[in-house]
């Protein structure tokens, strides 16, 4: 078996650059920014339950929704499947790659072993695409690397069906049909005002803009939390690496929503979305400015109440800003008119 032609690319986010990857590989012209936001994926939420360990939030929706809104608004078709016997999701990738079909699998991010030891965390909401195979190594293109990786079959097994929350079960996925024509500009509305309705208007006091302003309101009663210093380190260090090294493309997926907004400006030829991606970008910004707070406030190891404060203010202000923008787009998409 050799290598199918699959042009790799580096990008922002896993199930993005999976999905754009395999849909330009069959055909349909998109970028990753512009899946990202016809699928409405920006979000925010801020949630402390007895199974957590410590609070957490997250800024997108959850691993797998972006293929679900692509396939539903674009009326593209994809095949999905989960497995019980992992000799038998080995089987099934294999006959697709012998098929030159590039199939993107879901993967405990920790056995991607081509990518430094330090970055390898057990996630089992990562998606690579595999792109085939020569006896038991399998060519694999993952965002986060620079070129076509290479993985053993045993240990592709093992990401495959690592267990755990989200277990990923030998989860798989690509595409079986694309309709001729794609009607965007009704779609990046609708992903549009989706967006802003869910960071706006969802009952529930911590999720969207309301998460953001219960994440600057719980943040400075996080010392309480801590078993000892060592653990609150990690946890205000856990600021950055979930707005900025996740795989958020910066400022926890405010940069590339605000490419989606540039993006389809052009596309719309809409001059407002374009000042839409500027504000965008802004909150971007101010987002990277509470990441590189909470680095700061580790490296001079001061988690006073002070900084925590601070700290606080900074989110809040983001929070601030979320609400007027998302309040503007949701009013333009709702009246939108061409």
């Amino acid at each position: 078996m050799t290598r199918i032609p699959y042009q790799h690319k580096m990008a922002a986010h896993c199930e993005t650059g999976t999905v754009s990857g395999l849909l330009n590989y069959n055909g349909l012209s998109i970028t990753e920014p512009m899946v990202f936001g016809i699928a409405s994926g920006i979000f925010f939420g801020y949630m402390k339950m007895s199974s957590f360990i410590f609070p957490v939030f997250f800024v997108r929706t959850r691993p797998g929704e972006i293929r679900k809104k692509i396939s539903s608004r674009l009326g593209i078709d994809f095949f999905t499947k989960s497995y019980k016997k992992p000799e038998e999701a080995q089987r099934e990738l294999d006959q697709l790659l012998e098929k030159n079909i590039p199939v993107a699998v879901k993967v405990d991010f920790f056995y991607m072993n081509y990518l430094a030891p330090w970055l390898r965390v057990h996630n089992n909401a990562h998606f690579i695409t595999v792109v085939g195979k020569e006896d038991s190594t399998y060519y694999v293109s993952d965002c986060y690397h620079r070129d076509v990786a290479e993985l053993d079959a045993e240990t592709l097994l093992k990401a495959r069906f690592a267990g755990g929350m989200e277990s990923p079960r030998g989860f798989m996925f690509y595409p079986t049909r694309i309709p001729k024509e794609i009607e965007f500009e009704r779609n990046i509305i609708t992903g549009i005002r989706k967006a802003a309705f869910n960071m706006l208007k969802i009952p529930v006091p911590f999720l969207g803009v309301k998460g953001i302003s219960r994440f600057a309101d719980k943040v400075v009663g996080w010392p309480k939390l801590a078993r000892d210093m060592e653990h609150l380190s990690h946890e205000v260090m856990r600021i950055n690496v979930l707005l900025e090294d996740q795989g958020t493309g910066g400022g926890g997926f405010r940069f590339m929503y605000a490419t989606f907004l540039r993006q389809a400006s052009e596309m719309l030829r809409d001059d407002k979305l374009l000042e839409f991606s500027k504000r965008m970008m802004k909150i971007g910004d101010d987002w990277r400015g509470v990441s590189v707070y909470a680095i700061r406030m580790n490296k001079d190891k001061d988690f006073s109440e002070g900084r925590f404060k601070e700290l606080s203010n900074r989110i809040r202000n983001c929070g601030f800003a979320e609400k007027e923008i998302f309040t503007d787009l949701y009013l333009y998409a709702k009246n939108y008119s061409k």
